[in-house]
């Protein structure tokens, strides 16, 4: 099983590079995470048309059969032991998995709609680069709970 982190925005400050590697880097060979950053839309007219410029390179991005997650604030919110039995259903079907976070306007309607699932780590506004790492530790954790690692204190 692989997941992608489909990301609007390339150029993050050193700790959330450093953050989101760091989590990377201790996921099993069996649950690799590897990261997509798209280059954001240029601004300068309608938000909405740079939105759609953006949700078309991200759709572009992702490989047909994989579960496409959306992050986004008003998604639904689930906690680490259900993210864990997810991933569990996810990778016993043989599938991949795309979690798509948005820039800086958020995430298209249109890649919304293609979703299997819109997500919301928190009701709070995440600034991007503190989303890339949340979810890579989550990923980490949830794949941790399912080996049976001690990471997790219930």
């Amino acid at each position: 099983m692989k997941f992608l982190v489909v990301t609007v925005g390339h150029r993050m400050p050193a700790w959330v590079d450093a953050g989101f590697a760091e989590y990377a880097g201790r996921m099993p060979r069996e649950a690799r995470i590897e990261l997509s950053a798209l280059k954001p839309a240029p601004r300068g007219g309608p938000v909405m048309r740079a939105l759609e410029k953006e949700g078309a390179r991200i759709l572009a991005a992702l490989a047909g059969d994989c579960i496409r997650v959306a992050l986004d604030e008003r998604g639904t919110l689930i906690d680490t032991m259900e993210l864990a039995r997810r991933i569990a259903r996810w990778r016993n079907a043989g599938r991949d998995v795309a979690f798509i976070i948005g820039g800086a306007d958020g995430l298209a309607a249109s890649v919304k709609k293609s979703a299997d699932l819109v997500w919301s780590l928190s009701p709070l506004t995440l600034p991007h680069g503190l989303a890339r790492v949340v979810l890579a530790e989550q990923l980490y954790r949830a794949v941790s709970i399912l080996q049976n690692h001690p990471y997790h204190r219930e």
